[in-house]
Formats: C-alpha cells, structure tokens, sequence
C-alpha cells in the first residue's frame, strides 16, 4: 500500500528544508553547533523531483532568501554585535585583535551553512531544476542581504576597532618589506627614512620597543598579527564583506599615511622632484592593498573581481596623492615663485600633477588670495613687486607654457602696478642697471633675439607647423591671441601693463637725461649700449629723441675742448677768471627741465656771456640759454686757518660767494639779491652751516666763521643734530618746522588722490617730488612721523591701521 501523496511532499520538504538551513533557523530543537549529517545529493535531487512534480521547485529560491533574512535579524546578527559590544572595552591592542578576530569566525561559522546550500542551488539552477532570478542573482541577493542587514549601521567603536587592526598592519608590512628589501634597494634609504625619524621619535634612539607592533622586543607579536590579518581578510572575503568592512578603515589609513609623509618629506622643500620616489612608496603601499584584497597562500588564485578592486584601489592611491600633493604645492605656490629657478623641480612636479587633475581653478584662486594678502598692499616696495612679478612670468611659464595661468592670475599684480607711481620708473631703473637687483631686466634687454614690442596683433594662423598647434586651455581669453601670448617675453608684459610702450619711453628719456646731466666727464658709453638695446625693442623711430641727446654729449665736449683751446692761445691776462665748462642740450629733444630763480654773481655772468660769443662763433646763427640753478660748482673756500674743496649746486655756490664781498647778511637781504624765496633759501644755507662755514647769529642773519672754534663747532653740530640747548634749539626748531611746512601742501594733495598711504609712502614720494636737488636728504622718516602725528594731535591728519587719511571735513 502507498503512503498517501501529502506524506511523501512533506517528506520531501522536510529532506531539502533541513539539508538547506539549519535546523535552528526553522525553529527545530538542534542546536547550532551540531552538524547536520550530509545528504547524498541522489537524497536531495529526489527530494527536489517530489517539489516539482508539485510545482513547489519555483519557491524554494524565495523561501531561502527570506528564511536566511530571518535568522540574519533575529539570531545572527545580534549574536555578532553582542561579540563586538563586548569586546568594545578591552585596552590592551594584541587581545582586541584576538577578540575581534574571534567574533568574525562566530560569524563566519554562522554563516557557512547557508554558503554553502547557496553553492547548491547555484548548481541546481544552471541545470535547471530550479526556478528562480537565476544564479548571479540569487548571489547578489544573499551578499547584498549580508551587509544589509549585519552593517547597515556600524558603532564609531567597530570602526576605531577596524581602523586600529588595519593601521597596525599596515605598519607591521612596512617594516617587514624594508628588512626584506634591506640592502637590495636602491631607494631604501629615502624610501624609510620617515618611518625611522617616528621610531626615534618614538624611543628615542634605540627604542626596546618593537617599531611594528609597539611592543617590547622580547614581548613582539608582529607574526602573530600578521597572521590574523590574513585570516580576516579571508573570512571578509568568503563573506564578500571585505570592502563593506574594511574599506573606510583602509581608505583613511592611507589617507592619513600620504599626508603625513607628504608633510613630512615634501614641505617647504623646492629643489628636489618628489614623484618619482613617492610613486616607489605607492607601489609598497600597493603591496600590502593585494594581502587584503587579493587571496594569499599556496592555493591563491586571483578572481577577475579582486584583480579589477586592487586596481582600482591603485587608481585611487595614486589620485589621492596627485590631489594632495598638488593642494600643498597650490598652497606653497607663492613661495615657489618667489625661490624660483632653485624651485624648478618643484614647478615641474605641481605641472605633472595638474595634468591629472582638476585643480586649475582652485591654483587660481590660491594665487590670486596669497599675491593679495602677501605682496599687494603699500607696505612691499615697488621694485620687489616687480622683482616677484618676473619670477612668477617665468615659473608660471615653466607650469603652463600657454601662458594662460599667467595671465589669469597675475592680473591683480598689473593692476596693482599701474596705482604705484614709481612703477615704470623702477622697471626702466631695471632695464638699464640702475635698480638694485635688476641682472633679470638687464640680461633680458640683451637677449640676443628679443621680442619686436610693436602694437599689432600676430594672428594664429601664423604658424608655421600646423602640426605644432596646440589649442588653448578652456580658461583662456578667447579675446587675445594665443601665439602673442606664449610668444610674449618678461619686457614686453612688463610694458604690456599701461598698454603703451610711449610712457616707458618718456620715462627713459628722463632718466637718461637725469643720468647724462649727472656726469660732468661726458662719458655715455654705458648709456649708448642702452639705447642700443632699447631700439631693437622700441624701434629706432621711438628712440630717436634719446639719440640726439647722446650727440649733444658728444657735441658738448667736442665744442668745450675748442673753447679751451682758444683759451689756451690767449694772453694770461685776457683769460677767465675760472674755467666753465658746458653741457649744452638741443631743447626740443630734452624732457623739460626743472625751473627755478637764481641770480649769479656778475663775474660768474660775464664768463658765461664770454661762453656764448665764442660759441657763437663756433656755432653760426645759434645762442645759449643759461640754465643758472643747475650744473655743479667746484669751489675752494679760503678762510683764515683752513681751505675747503667743495662740489656743490650753482645756488650753493651763489650764496658764499655773495660772503665774499660783505662778511655778514641776512636772509631777506640774500633773498633780494639770488632772487630765491627765503623759506627754500634757508634750507640751502643749512649746508654752509654743517660745514662750519658760516653761523647764524641772532637768527635770520648769518655771519662767516673766518677762524674755527671749538666750542662754535660743537655749538653747530648741537643745533644740527636738534639735540637740546639753549635759544639755538628753539631756533633749530622752528626752521625745522618752516621746513615741514614745506612739504605739507603736497603731502594734503597726496592724500586728496590717493585717499590713505603709510608713512613709507610718503617718504619716498616725497624724496622722489620734493626733495630733489644735489643738497642733503631734507627729512628722514623719524623727522616725518613726528611732523604727522603732530598734523594727528591738530586734528588735520587721521592715523588708523598703518596708513595716514585726511579729515573727511577736510577740502
């Protein structure tokens, strides 16, 4: 007789229900840790033939998933964390690491069973005896159930846990590979030098302490741990949890491991390229990523998966590292110019990097924050801006040869420069040699091929390999050409900042003629080799002006060596008192010069007279226009115990030889006969008396001090130097402030355009407008302040964060 047909289904399902999942996931009295004896596979593919010949086979793919989603909630996964919950507290790091080792074997041997029925019915459905999502599938789904369920949410404990585990091992490989590679490697010693700067640091020497494990020597557990790394990593991967697990803890340890390096090996260092030995250290790090991602062991195989994460872990390493390296060198990008050519190989890692990543805006905005913040205020000197600025033309060229980065970045520098007011004085300073450390600007303006500064536009089509056209950077200016941009050299950007190159040639012309008008030896060769220069860069047409005044030089001493030949022919007594030399200049082609009153003692004017007949003579149809107040006068002053020997201004000269006639005058009563206005008359006077040639005594009358005295000497250099005294410091002081006094209309029209400057400014546009003259510095900067804060106690000047401003009530 045979058993009715509800029997044998329920036979069958209890044979393929308990073979699939344990027992105590359906609720039987087995406990977990007894195995259940294996089935032949003839007991469950009979079993499987009972189900479906009740159609009931397309269910047992569902009713696995939810019977293993309901052990996971209910006893696995509450089981695993209470593990974890206790060991959460363990202090010592070797008994953690057993502990938490211990708790993913529980979990693993929980899970086992269902892996291995999940093989099963793999199995069953290539073959077809079940039907389901397929096999893929059905493994998705189980994995995805696992880390679902079990690390939805992970304790910040299990994390540090994870992080701690990870991190020492990774250390523990790092020793093991050097002591494996000891000796072999080239690179060892620059590619372990960090890690025993920490075991010093750590022991201080020779540390007792093993540097893996940090553990007495004696006591060292390296082995160990390694061989529970191991051992994780294989449960993990079984489990295909390995980078649910341990990918946060690995990622951030080696984020961790590159930036202390990197702080440690790479910055403020400029002069040496750190790729090359970095990417060694990655690949050390790589080594250790394949013991966790990769299966190890004399019956390892490396699944397609595992190969495809390492690389793409590898591909992560060496990002990290490019972003990185690059924000720090972004952030040093300041220092690096301003070191650069020393920092070459520094410009040329942050190039390499760029390339591969996205960092060109943020470089940008970097530069354009550190150039505000460290150069762009009134506190740098003119002349070092400039100095900064052509080093950050050719370091930024060096890392964008596009030029485009330059142009974006540096575009607050021009605009800067063109606010300063010594700005084109300084850079025609540098092309001619006459700024300190100017060898930059004047070995580029004899470059032996220099850029034509002409004002057309050089088209790209201009070419000649169209092969060697590279396109723009997608930041670039579409308004400007890219050729005139890359083709663009350190003078013609420099010119580039007014858009004319006519105010650098004004402002040569001044300076050339400051210069010539300075050198009473007539010699210009140094100047000639300038406008040379300068007319391969400007043009001859530009330069022409400079020319005729180098020929009147020339002329000027070829006409004063005829002059005193003639001289020379005559009878003694018919010969001037002194020689006079001339510098005559063709007016239309000098810059204008300084105008100022001065009337010359007659004798002085009748050698000048007789100067222009015979250089009429010389020079048919042609006449001179004395320029009285300048030129230099070489003088001897004979008084009656000592002579001195002077070079001084005209009006300097002017003034003691008007003693010569009467001993004794008074201010007002030079003042009538030079034609110059007291207040600047008596700032002159202030050179005779540094001399000790003349007194002043009572004051606004001064006296010739005929024979020396020492106690006058003394008495001269107290009110010079405004030390305390008697009525002669009142004196002094109140010509020191007549003097003051001079300056403050242009002071108040400094701050009237400008709106606030700081007492260095003020200084130096002072010396640069006022004080100008071959005489001593009028006022030092003590002198100024002290004059300014008085203008602030008065109420006529504000002083606040550095700079001075005028009142707002002030017209």
């Amino acid at each position: 007789m045979e058993p009715p047909a509800g029997a044998g289904l329920s036979a069958a399902w209890h044979t393929l229900s308990t073979a699939l999942v344990p027992p105590a996931a359906l609720g039987l009295t087995a406990p977990r840790s007894d195995p259940v004896g294996p089935l032949k596979d003839d007991d469950l593919r009979a079993a499987l033939d009972v189900l479906r010949c009740y159609d009931l086979h397309s269910i047992v793919e569902e009713w696995f998933i939810e019977v293993l989603q309901t052990d996971l909630q209910a006893n696995i996964a509450p089981e695993f964390w209470n593990c974890i919950l206790q060991y959460e507290n363990r202090a010592e790091e070797p008994q953690c690491s057993t502990l938490l080792l211990e708790a993913f074997c529980l979990l693993k041997c929980r899970l086992d069973p269902y892996l291995n029925s999940l093989e099963l019915l793999e199995r069953w459905t290539k073959a077809g005896l079940l039907l389901g999502t397929g096999a893929q599938m059905l493994q998705e789904k189980v994995y995805t159930m696992f880390k679902a369920i079990l690390f939805f949410s992970t304790t910040k404990s299990f994390q540090e846990m994870i992080q701690q585990f990870y991190s020492r091992t990774f250390r523990i490989y790092m020793r093991q590979w050097k002591k494996g590679e000891d000796g072999t490697n080239e690179c060892e010693s620059s590619m372990s030098e960090t890690e025993q700067e920490s075991d010093t640091e750590e022991g201080g020497g020779e540390s007792p302490l093993c540097a893996g494990c940090s553990s007495k020597r004696e006591q060292c557990w390296c082995p160990k741990a390694m061989e529970q790394f191991q051992q994780l990593n294989d449960i993990l991967r079984r489990l295909n949890l390995l980078e649910r697990v341990s990918a946060d803890a690995v990622t951030t340890i080696l984020h961790k491991m590159i930036e202390e390096r990197m702080e440690q090996r790479c910055r403020g260092e400029y002069e040496h390229s750190f790729l090359s030995e970095f990417q060694e250290w990655i690949e050390k790090v790589i080594g250790w990523l394949s013991r966790v991602f990769l299966q190890d062991g004399p019956l390892a195989r490396s699944s397609p998966e595992a190969s495809s994460t390492l690389k793409r872990w590898r591909c992560h390493v060496q990002r990290f590292f490019y972003r990185i390296y690059a924000s720090m060198r972004i952030e040093e990008l300041f220092s690096i110019i301003r070191d650069f050519p020393d920092s070459k190989p520094a410009v040329e890692d942050l190039k390499f990097c760029l390339e591969r990543t996205n960092q060109r805006q943020q470089l940008l905005s970097s530069l354009k924050s550190a150039l505000e913040m460290r150069l762009l205020h009134p506190g740098v000197n003119t002349s070092d801006i400039i100095t900064l600025y052509i080093s950050a033309i050719k370091a930024l060229r060096e890392l964008d040869p596009s030029m485009v980065i330059l142009e974006v970045a540096c575009e607050p520098i021009r605009k800067y420069l063109r606010t300063r007011e010594d700005t084109v004085r300084q850079i025609v300073a540098g092309l001619t040699g006459d700024a300190e450390g100017s060898g930059d600007l004047a070995n580029e303006l004899s470059k032996a091929d220099p850029v034509t500064l002409e004002n057309g536009q050089e088209s790209d089509d201009d070419i000649s390999e169209p092969g060697d056209w590279v396109p723009d950077p997608v930041d670039a200016d579409p308004g400007k050409s890219s050729s005139k941009r890359r083709s663009s050299d350190i003078i013609s950007l420099l010119v580039s900042i007014y858009g004319s190159k006519d105010l650098f040639i004004n402002e040569y012309r001044t300076l050339l003629a400051d210069r010539l008008l300075h050198q009473f030896n007539y010699s210009a060769e140094r100047e000639i080799r300038n406008v040379e220069l300068l007319k391969l860069r400007f043009g001859e047409a530009q330069m022409h002006y400079c020319e005729v005044m180098l020929k009147d030089m020339a002329d000027s001493r070829r006409i004063n060596a005829n002059i005193r030949d003639e001289e020379e022919k005559l009878p003694e007594e018919e010969r001037p008192p002194f020689s006079l030399v001339a510098v005559i200049l063709s007016s239309e082609f000098w810059p204008p010069l300084k105008e100022e009153k001065l009337e010359l003692p007659e004798q002085v004017k009748e050698a000048m007279e007789a100067y222009s007949k015979k250089y009429e003579k010389l020079k048919a149809m042609r006449t001179l226009n004395w320029k009285y107040h300048l030129g230099l006068v070489s003088l001897d002053v004979e008084l009656a115990d000592r002579t001195l020997s002077l070079s001084v201004s005209p009006v300097h000269a002017a003034i003691i030889l008007h003693f010569q006639t009467k001993s004794t005058w008074t201010l007002t009563e030079l003042s009538e006969v030079l034609k110059v206005p007291v207040t600047s008359l008596k700032r002159k006077m202030t050179l005779w008396l540094q001399q000790g040639v003349l007194r002043e005594d009572p004051q606004g009358t001064f006296t010739v001090i005929e024979e020396e005295q020492k106690d006058q000497v003394e008495k001269v250099v107290l009110i010079d130097s405004d030390e305390e005294g008697d009525s002669a410091m009142a004196s002094q002081a109140d010509q020191k402030e007549e003097e003051l006094q001079l300056f403050w209309t242009y002071i108040q029209a400094m701050l009237t355009n400008l709106e606030s400057l700081s007492l260095e400014r003020i200084h130096s546009m002072l010396k640069m407008f006022v004080m100008t003259g071959p005489v001593v510095t009028e006022i030092d900067i003590q002198e100024l302040q002290g004059f300014l804060q008085k203008k602030v106690r008065d109420q006529q000047l504000i002083y606040s964060g550095g700079v001075y401003r005028l009142p707002k009530n002030c017209n």
